[in-house]
């Protein structure tokens, strides 16, 4: 008989999480640790990946910091050497620059497009290899709901999002013989590093609590739940989708509600 209580249980898994230094990377580390996986805390900053992987050994899981640095192929190779074949790779790490993109520079558009697409490329083609190789694994990369609806001064970060999806997909579609799932995963507007600015200005910070349904923003460790679901044989027959953590902000069309 099927164990549905062991759904979500990682024990004897590896994870290898990216950006695990903080904001959905840190809470992501520490919620896969939680349901039993042994997890490679990456980071560029080594400060930062030793401070989660101290916390999650703290609670009395298991966790090794790893300096890992997404523009750089050697350092992606270096860890994949160092870690062999993670079980679940989830990379969370992203860039924007926020601006029309009449006025976005060379400099600007490479820098995006190099963390963002080619950084998530170099990880999803190392370990993806990898995985396909030994016949199974999770792959889960964070996307975002301007995948799916854009706005002023978003259209390079949009693009490399909408992007990240096909990306995955047709990873997905090439791995799923070979064992290896893929999948994305879409938040919503959520506090951390990258939205410090938004959070600034309280207009625009409580412009977008308003656009979702439940009237708020969300804190990284709402995202954990799908990445455990996706990481998990939970999600067993999952693969090549984007899934929405956006508090139902694609589920609704602007911000007036009309007379009814």
């Amino acid at each position: 008989m099927f164990d549905y209580a062991r759904m979500f249980d990682l024990t004897g898994k590896t994870a290898l999480v990216v950006g695990a230094g903080s904001g959905i990377g840190e809470a992501s580390a520490h919620g896969l640790a939680a349901f039993g996986a042994e997890v490679y805390a990456a980071d560029v900053s080594v400060e930062a990946a030793e401070a989660t992987a101290r916390g999650i050994r703290e609670n009395g899981d298991k966790a090794v910091a790893v300096v890992l640095d997404m523009l750089d192929s050697a350092s992606v190779e270096a860890v994949a050497v160092e870690i062999r074949t993670p079980d679940v790779l989830v990379s969370t790490p992203s860039v924007n620059v926020r601006k029309p993109v009449l006025e976005i520079t060379d400099e600007e558009f490479d820098r995006i497009i190099d963390l963002n697409l080619k950084g998530t490329f170099r990880l999803i083609q190392t370990f993806g290899r990898a995985m396909a190789e030994r016949g199974s694994g999770s792959i889960v990369a964070f996307s975002s709901i301007r995948a799916q609806t854009v706005e002023p001064g978003q259209g390079i970060y949009a693009a490399t999002k909408s992007g990240t999806v096909q990306m995955l997909r047709a990873l997905a579609a090439e791995l799923g013989p070979r064992g290896v799932r893929v999948n994305a995963i879409a938040p919503g507007i959520v506090e951390t590093p990258l939205t410090a600015q938004i959070k600034e200005s309280p207009d625009w910070y409580e412009a977008y609590a308003s656009k979702s349904a439940l009237g708020r923003w969300a804190q990284p460790q709402e995202m954990v739940g799908m990445v455990v679901y996706l990481a998990s044989e939970a999600s067993s027959f999952v693969t090549g989708a984007s899934m929405p953590v956006d508090g139902g902000w694609t589920a609704i069309d602007g911000r007036f509600t009309p007379p009814l």
